[in-house]
Protein backbone atom coordinates (compact mmCIF):
# COMPACT_ATOMS: atom_id res chain seq x y z
CA UNK A 1 0.00 0.00 0.00
CA UNK A 2 1.22 3.60 -1.26
CA UNK A 3 1.73 5.64 2.46
CA UNK A 4 2.47 9.25 2.80
CA UNK A 5 3.57 11.07 5.78
CA UNK A 6 2.58 15.09 6.68
CA UNK A 7 4.14 17.20 8.88
CA UNK A 8 2.42 20.32 9.90
CA UNK A 9 4.57 21.71 12.43
CA UNK A 10 3.24 25.18 12.28
CA UNK A 11 -0.39 24.68 13.00
CA UNK A 12 -3.72 25.43 11.05
CA UNK A 13 -7.49 25.75 12.63
CA UNK A 14 -9.06 23.48 14.11
CA UNK A 15 -11.62 23.56 11.06
CA UNK A 16 -8.55 23.22 8.56
CA UNK A 17 -7.08 20.04 10.19
CA UNK A 18 -10.85 18.49 10.12
CA UNK A 19 -11.56 18.91 6.74
CA UNK A 20 -7.94 17.98 5.86
CA UNK A 21 -8.64 14.72 7.76
CA UNK A 22 -12.30 14.22 5.91
CA UNK A 23 -10.45 15.17 3.05
CA UNK A 24 -7.95 12.22 3.10
CA UNK A 25 -10.18 9.60 4.83
CA UNK A 26 -12.48 9.83 1.69
CA UNK A 27 -9.71 9.30 -0.28
CA UNK A 28 -8.61 6.10 1.32
CA UNK A 29 -11.80 4.83 0.87
CA UNK A 30 -11.41 5.24 -2.63
CA UNK A 31 -8.09 5.16 -3.61
CA UNK A 32 -6.27 2.99 -1.18
CA UNK A 33 -4.10 5.55 -0.26
CA UNK A 34 -2.76 5.71 2.98
CA UNK A 35 -1.40 9.08 5.20
CA UNK A 36 -0.06 9.86 8.91
CA UNK A 37 -0.13 13.44 9.58
CA UNK A 38 1.20 15.05 12.76
CA UNK A 39 -0.09 18.47 13.51
CA UNK A 40 -0.66 21.05 15.75
CA UNK A 41 -3.33 23.48 16.26
CA UNK A 42 -3.06 27.53 15.55
CA UNK A 43 -4.98 29.14 17.48
CA UNK A 44 -5.88 26.49 19.68
CA UNK A 45 -8.88 25.52 19.88
CA UNK A 46 -11.70 23.17 21.66
CA UNK A 47 -12.83 20.12 19.50
CA UNK A 48 -15.75 18.18 19.93
CA UNK A 49 -17.13 14.60 19.32
CA UNK A 50 -19.23 14.02 16.42
CA UNK A 51 -22.21 12.93 18.47
CA UNK A 52 -21.33 14.58 21.89
CA UNK A 53 -24.13 17.25 22.75
CA UNK A 54 -21.85 20.22 22.73
CA UNK A 55 -25.09 22.78 23.43
CA UNK A 56 -26.06 21.05 26.79
CA UNK A 57 -22.40 20.30 28.03
CA UNK A 58 -20.68 23.56 26.99
CA UNK A 59 -21.03 27.31 27.80
CA UNK A 60 -21.44 28.76 24.35
CA UNK A 61 -21.66 32.40 25.73
CA UNK A 62 -18.60 31.69 28.14
CA UNK A 63 -16.73 29.80 24.72
CA UNK A 64 -17.43 33.22 22.67
CA UNK A 65 -16.77 36.01 25.64
CA UNK A 66 -12.98 33.90 25.88
CA UNK A 67 -12.36 34.09 21.98
CA UNK A 68 -12.10 30.22 21.91
CA UNK A 69 -12.12 28.77 18.61
CA UNK A 70 -14.46 25.94 18.31
CA UNK A 71 -14.67 23.10 15.68
CA UNK A 72 -16.45 19.29 16.07
CA UNK A 73 -14.81 16.32 14.94
CA UNK A 74 -15.41 13.57 12.61
CA UNK A 75 -14.42 11.18 14.95
CA UNK A 76 -16.09 10.56 17.93
CA UNK A 77 -15.67 10.69 21.65
CA UNK A 78 -15.74 13.76 23.97
CA UNK A 79 -14.65 17.57 24.16
CA UNK A 80 -10.37 17.96 23.62
CA UNK A 81 -8.55 21.01 24.36
CA UNK A 82 -5.74 21.42 21.88
CA UNK A 83 -3.20 23.77 23.17
CA UNK A 84 0.65 22.31 23.37
CA UNK A 85 0.24 19.14 22.33
CA UNK A 86 0.92 17.15 19.44
CA UNK A 87 -2.31 15.64 17.36
CA UNK A 88 -1.60 12.59 15.11
CA UNK A 89 -4.14 11.09 12.56
CA UNK A 90 -3.58 8.02 10.88
CA UNK A 91 -6.10 7.32 7.18
CA UNK A 92 -6.02 3.97 5.72
CA UNK A 93 -7.68 1.29 4.52
CA UNK A 94 -9.21 -0.43 7.66
CA UNK A 95 -7.67 -3.72 6.50
CA UNK A 96 -4.50 -2.37 7.01
CA UNK A 97 -4.74 -2.57 10.73
CA UNK A 98 -7.53 -5.38 11.16
CA UNK A 99 -10.73 -5.09 13.28
CA UNK A 100 -11.29 -1.93 15.76
CA UNK A 101 -9.93 -3.16 18.85
CA UNK A 102 -6.89 -4.25 17.14
CA UNK A 103 -5.91 -0.72 15.13
CA UNK A 104 -6.25 1.23 18.10
CA UNK A 105 -3.53 -1.31 19.76
CA UNK A 106 -1.31 -1.19 17.11
CA UNK A 107 -1.72 2.65 17.10
CA UNK A 108 -1.17 2.89 20.41
CA UNK A 109 1.47 0.56 20.62
CA UNK A 110 3.71 2.06 18.17
CA UNK A 111 3.26 5.68 19.81
CA UNK A 112 4.18 3.88 23.12
CA UNK A 113 7.16 2.64 21.97
CA UNK A 114 8.31 6.65 20.78
CA UNK A 115 7.88 7.56 24.29
CA UNK A 116 9.72 4.48 25.83
CA UNK A 117 12.75 5.40 23.70
CA UNK A 118 12.52 8.61 26.10
CA UNK A 119 12.68 6.92 29.01
CA UNK A 120 8.80 7.04 29.49
CA UNK A 121 7.29 4.09 31.45
CA UNK A 122 4.04 4.69 29.12
CA UNK A 123 1.05 2.02 29.25
CA UNK A 124 -1.46 0.98 27.35
CA UNK A 125 -5.00 0.98 29.83
CA UNK A 126 -6.92 -1.97 29.91
CA UNK A 127 -10.06 -2.78 27.94
CA UNK A 128 -13.50 -1.41 29.06
CA UNK A 129 -16.19 0.26 28.38
CA UNK A 130 -16.35 3.50 26.76
CA UNK A 131 -16.99 6.42 28.80
CA UNK A 132 -20.48 7.97 27.99
CA UNK A 133 -20.76 11.30 26.24
CA UNK A 134 -22.11 13.13 29.49
CA UNK A 135 -18.74 12.01 31.69
CA UNK A 136 -16.68 15.12 31.07
CA UNK A 137 -13.68 15.58 29.24
CA UNK A 138 -11.68 13.13 27.12
CA UNK A 139 -8.68 13.14 29.04
CA UNK A 140 -11.10 12.13 32.40
CA UNK A 141 -10.28 8.91 31.96
CA UNK A 142 -8.58 6.41 29.38
CA UNK A 143 -10.27 3.10 28.45
CA UNK A 144 -9.31 1.13 25.18
CA UNK A 145 -5.48 0.62 24.84
CA UNK A 146 -5.24 4.42 25.27
CA UNK A 147 -1.93 5.38 26.64
CA UNK A 148 -1.09 6.24 30.19
CA UNK A 149 1.33 7.07 32.68
CA UNK A 150 0.98 6.29 36.46
CA UNK A 151 -2.72 5.45 35.76
CA UNK A 152 -2.97 9.39 34.05
CA UNK A 153 -3.73 9.81 30.50
CA UNK A 154 -0.79 11.11 28.29
CA UNK A 155 -2.75 10.50 24.65
CA UNK A 156 -5.99 9.88 24.49
CA UNK A 157 -7.86 9.12 20.83
CA UNK A 158 -11.41 8.27 18.93
CA UNK A 159 -11.74 6.37 15.68
CA UNK A 160 -13.98 6.37 12.86
CA UNK A 161 -14.56 4.00 10.49
CA UNK A 162 -16.19 5.26 7.00
CA UNK A 163 -16.94 2.35 4.39
CA UNK A 164 -13.30 0.27 4.14
CA UNK A 165 -11.12 2.79 5.85
CA UNK A 166 -10.34 4.29 9.01
CA UNK A 167 -9.57 8.02 10.87
CA UNK A 168 -8.15 7.86 14.35
CA UNK A 169 -7.19 11.25 15.71
CA UNK A 170 -5.03 11.32 18.80
CA UNK A 171 -3.78 14.02 21.26
CA UNK A 172 -0.40 13.88 23.01
CA UNK A 173 -0.23 16.35 25.60
CA UNK A 174 2.62 17.88 26.18
CA UNK A 175 2.45 21.00 27.92
CA UNK A 176 -1.05 22.23 28.73
CA UNK A 177 -3.54 20.05 30.36
CA UNK A 178 -7.32 19.97 30.01
CA UNK A 179 -8.54 22.62 32.42
CA UNK A 180 -9.92 24.50 29.88
CA UNK A 181 -12.54 21.45 29.64
CA UNK A 182 -13.74 22.33 32.92
CA UNK A 183 -13.86 25.98 32.70
CA UNK A 184 -16.18 26.07 29.97
CA UNK A 185 -18.69 23.24 30.86
CA UNK A 186 -21.79 23.50 32.27
CA UNK A 187 -21.86 21.97 36.32
CA UNK A 188 -19.05 20.40 37.56
CA UNK A 189 -16.87 17.88 35.56
CA UNK A 190 -13.98 16.35 37.29
CA UNK A 191 -10.20 17.32 36.56
CA UNK A 192 -6.27 15.86 36.85
CA UNK A 193 -7.19 12.80 35.48
CA UNK A 194 -4.74 13.81 32.51
CA UNK A 195 -0.95 13.80 32.60
CA UNK A 196 1.01 15.85 30.36
CA UNK A 197 4.76 14.52 29.20
CA UNK A 198 6.58 18.03 30.05
CA UNK A 199 5.48 16.72 33.84
CA UNK A 200 6.85 13.01 33.59
CA UNK A 201 9.77 14.12 32.06
CA UNK A 202 10.40 17.14 34.26
CA UNK A 203 11.13 19.54 30.85
CA UNK A 204 9.81 20.87 28.22
CA UNK A 205 9.50 18.46 25.07
CA UNK A 206 8.87 20.84 21.56
CA UNK A 207 6.52 19.55 19.14
CA UNK A 208 9.73 19.34 16.57
CA UNK A 209 11.53 16.77 18.90
CA UNK A 210 8.04 14.68 19.60
CA UNK A 211 6.87 14.60 16.20
CA UNK A 212 10.46 13.01 15.03
CA UNK A 213 10.22 10.42 17.56
CA UNK A 214 6.55 9.50 16.33
CA UNK A 215 7.15 9.87 12.63
CA UNK A 216 10.00 7.90 13.27
CA UNK A 217 8.10 4.59 15.12
CA UNK A 218 5.86 4.89 12.06
CA UNK A 219 8.65 4.44 9.76
CA UNK A 220 9.44 1.90 10.98
CA UNK A 221 6.50 0.40 10.51
CA UNK A 222 5.85 1.35 6.93
CA UNK A 223 8.21 3.60 4.61
CA UNK A 224 6.37 6.32 3.21
CA UNK A 225 6.58 6.71 -0.59
CA UNK A 226 6.13 10.69 -0.26
CA UNK A 227 5.04 13.85 1.47
CA UNK A 228 1.49 15.81 1.33
CA UNK A 229 2.82 18.91 -0.08
CA UNK A 230 1.19 22.00 1.19
CA UNK A 231 -0.46 23.02 -1.41
CA UNK A 232 -1.79 19.86 -2.10
CA UNK A 233 -3.25 20.05 1.67
CA UNK A 234 -4.98 23.37 1.22
CA UNK A 235 -6.65 22.10 -2.08
CA UNK A 236 -8.13 19.01 -0.19
CA UNK A 237 -9.33 20.86 3.04
CA UNK A 238 -11.56 23.32 0.99
CA UNK A 239 -13.15 19.75 0.00
CA UNK A 240 -14.70 20.42 3.57
CA UNK A 241 -14.04 23.69 4.52
CA UNK A 242 -17.54 25.07 4.49
CA UNK A 243 -19.02 22.22 6.46
CA UNK A 244 -15.83 22.15 9.32
CA UNK A 245 -15.70 26.27 9.78
CA UNK A 246 -19.97 25.98 9.63
CA UNK A 247 -21.12 26.79 13.71
CA UNK A 248 -24.31 25.32 12.87
CA UNK A 249 -21.93 22.33 12.13
CA UNK A 250 -19.63 22.67 15.55
CA UNK A 251 -23.23 23.09 17.81
CA UNK A 252 -25.56 20.92 16.11
CA UNK A 253 -26.34 19.54 19.13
Amino acid sequence: MHWSLHLDNVGHPGWYQMALDQALLDDAERTGLGTVRLYGWAPHCLSFGRHEPALRRYDRDRISTLGLDTVRRPTGGRAVWHARELTYSIIAPATSFGGLRQSGRLIHEMIASALAAMGVAAELAPAGRAHGLHSGACFQGAVGDEITVAGRKLVGSAQLRQGNALLQHGSLLLEDDQAMVAKVSRGRVGTGGEITLGEVLGRPVPFGEMAERIGGAFRRWFEPGSSLASSDADQLAERHAARFRDAAWTWRR
